[in-house]
């Protein structure tokens, strides 16, 4: 299958299991024989490049996602604590290694000494990074549990401070002499993004209903509502005599979710739905609707969420039209099968 004739060089692949990985046998004449040289061909996402300083060479090591995929859950779960890019690499490197000193730290991460010793008492200041009594100076990392509870603590702090003003800044704004406003109703829109924006805006949109509250949601966001706490939200506005009608599509995750909730009407679209966007409507006042939309970029697999809220009648009236016809052909509620 492989041969070597004077200068000549061949190689052979053969697949594996694996879409991605490739077994390649690569050979070259030598002369005392043929050297042959077993390669592994993957998915450049799968592999690492790494220099090895004690053989002073290039070696390539295959990546292990599901640590990756940790890691970058607890760096996004920092960055919404409030830490730079560049604090999150040190405390993270320092809690999964022992004592370090700065030079350590500024040589491991690619950064310099300067910037090093402020982030690390930068770190030190909220609580999560200590210095060591040895000489020379080094530094080790409050325990993760501590850490996050550290973060969260300041930042509870830092609302709470904010309420206590709240009363104090509202009065201080209508001391101000305030200009003459049109009283007329205006037809107004805002663009969110993010979960957090749009589930905030749902919320405001519940507390400021007076009648009646109309959602749509596909078993995706049947799913987000529930786990944010907005369905237990509507349970509690049907005990307040509003009318609350939620329809989604029949599906197992769906029903699995309504299964959970304690609402008397709730109903499954007759028609497959799973395309239309999911939306809420307020007293045919308010409308909030939710756009999902994949990332741009290939290698991320997140779909970005954004969502239009408005009080303009006519797009609120084509809605409310389509939810009530698909409210008044209502599927039964049979057991789905389970194939």
């Amino acid at each position: 299958m492989i041969s070597s004739s004077d200068s000549e060089f061949r190689s052979k692949k053969y697949y594996l299991n694996s879409k991605s990985d490739s077994l390649r046998f690569r050979c070259r004449p030598e002369s005392f024989g043929l050297i042959c040289v077993e390669v592994i061909v993957q998915d450049h996402e799968r592999v690492a490049k790494l220099y090895d300083e004690g053989t002073g060479a290039w070696k390539f090591v295959r990546r292990d996602k599901g640590p990756l995929r940790s890691i970058e859950l607890i760096e996004k779960m920092f960055q919404n604590l409030g830490l730079s890019k560049n604090e999150i690499r040190v405390y993270v490197y320092l809690a999964r290694s022992r004592e370090r000193k700065a030079s350590e730290i500024s040589e491991a991460l690619s950064l310099h000494r300067t910037e090093t010793y402020r982030i690390l008492r930068d770190l030190e200041k909220i609580g999560l990074v200590s210095s060591v009594f040895e000489k020379p100076l080094k530094f080790i990392a409050t325990p993760f549990e501590r850490a996050i509870d550290a973060l969260i603590g300041a930042k509870k702090l830092r609302i709470q401070r904010l309420e206590k003003k709240k009363k104090d800044l509202v009065n201080i704004w209508l001391s101000l002499p305030q200009p003459e406003v049109s009283l007329r109703r205006k037809e107004v829109f805002q663009i969110l993004e993010g979960a957090e924006q749009i589930d905030l805006k749902a919320n405001e949109i519940l507390q400021t209903a007076h009648d009646e509250i109309r959602v749509f949601a596909p078993e995706e966001d049947l799913a987000r509502l529930y786990h944010s706490g907005l369905i237990d939200r509507l349970e509690n506005s049907s005990r307040k005599n509003f009318t609350v009608k939620l329809l989604t599509n029949d599906s197992l995750k769906s029903r699995f979710f309504i299964d959970k909730i304690n609402l008397a009407t709730v109903r499954y679209a007759l028609s497959d739905v799973r395309d239309v966007p999911s939306f809420i409507l307020a007293d045919g006042e308010q409308l909030l609707l939710t756009i999902r939309k994949n990332s741009e970029n290939m290698s991320e697999k997140r779909v970005k969420i954004a969502a239009l809220w408005t009080n303009y009648e006519a797009f609120i009236n084509a809605l409310g039209k389509l939810f009530s016809e698909l409210w008044t052909v209502e599927k039964p509620l049979r057991a789905i099968p389970s194939s």
